[in-house]
């Protein structure tokens, strides 16, 4: 079974992403699965129904098409094709900030262990990095840094908690 980073901890993977389903015969029955927005979309009843879909966001999807859904959603995932595109950061940011998303947020795709942290600041809390990956090392990516100058998690900005005395 694949695994991944869970809410800091390597688990167990039982989801089945399935990016290529067009129609409700691609999904396979008995497993959890993800499957593309574009399919949520379209077979939304079927798919609810069923109560183990996860929704894919691909880079070019607005997250703001799943602002009926997002109470419902135990997953949502976030595709990174290439390490150099990073509209994932704002699908998570406007997932977590506008649409109040409290699920687990995934980002899969071309993720590599310096982006972890800066992932988790926007919101993700799940991370299913390629198999050649190590994920031991990659966790470690998450404590990188003690600390932030953005706001992102502390609504404090560095200078202001510096300045008032605050630690890490």
């Amino acid at each position: 079974m694949p695994r991944l980073i869970r809410r800091r901890a390597i688990a167990e993977d039982a989801s089945i992403l399935v990016r290529g389903a067009a129609t409700l015969a691609d999904v396979p029955e008995g497993v959890p699965v993800i499957v593309p927005l574009r399919l949520w979309l379209a077979e939304r009843a079927a798919l609810a129904a069923r109560g183990d879909v996860g929704i894919l966001l691909s880079p070019s999807d607005d997250p703001m098409a799943l602002a009926g859904d997002v109470a419902t959603l135990a997953l949502i995932a976030i595709d990174f094709p290439s390490f150099t595109d990073g509209r994932g950061y704002s699908s998570a940011r406007l997932l977590r900030d506008r649409l109040g998303y409290r699920g687990e947020l995934r980002a899969v795709g071309d993720i590599q262990r310096d982006q972890l942290y800066y992932l988790a600041q926007v919101g993700f809390d799940a991370f299913a990095l390629s198999e050649e990956r190590d994920l031991d090392a990659a966790l470690a990516g998450l404590r990188d840094f003690s600390d932030g100058y953005q706001i992102t998690q502390a609504r404090t900005p560095w200078f202001r908690r510096r300045d008032a005395g605050i630690s890490p």
